[in-house]
């Protein structure tokens, strides 16, 4: 499976613009822009946004696998995920990291078993592997 998307960039970094779209479909042209990467501006992303997105979804899927696995499927899973962006020491910019925090409505699981299931969850995730950041995690039970 491969997935696919177009990003497309007018002008240089500081005044240029451009947009985003997937392959599926889901999003198309999403407007990018550097002021948004660094101050935010309205309707537009960014790949960090996008990368938050994605971190979400992985680790959500992941933890929903191994609660299941161990006998306790998930009612509910909330996942927000926030990556921050900024200036790395020496010039330039880096992804600094990702934190990750889980709600969930887990049957017959306490919070130690659920904290643990989140970690192996952000261990085992496709995206925290693809990541070589500092990553964290928050879980709690609804």
């Amino acid at each position: 499976m491969q997935s696919r998307a177009n990003a497309v960039w007018e002008g240089d970094l500081m005044s240029g613009k451009g947009n985003i779209s997937a392959q599926s479909g889901t999003f198309k042209s999403a407007n990018l822009s550097w002021k948004a990467r660094t101050e935010g501006a309205a309707s537009h992303t960014t790949p960090e946004e996008l990368l938050a997105a994605a971190h979400a979804a992985c680790f959500s899927m992941a933890l929903s696998n191994g609660l299941a696995k161990g006998g306790h499927p998930a009612k509910k899973l909330e996942t927000t995920c926030t990556v921050e962006f900024g200036p790395k020491q020496g010039g330039g910019f880096e992804v600094k990291s990702s934190a990750l925090e889980v709600k969930g409505s887990v049957p017959g699981i306490d919070q130690a078993a659920f904290q643990k299931a989140a970690e192996d969850a952000k261990n085992g995730c496709p995206i925290s592997g693809a990541l070589k950041i500092p990553m964290s995690v928050q879980a709690s039970l609804a």
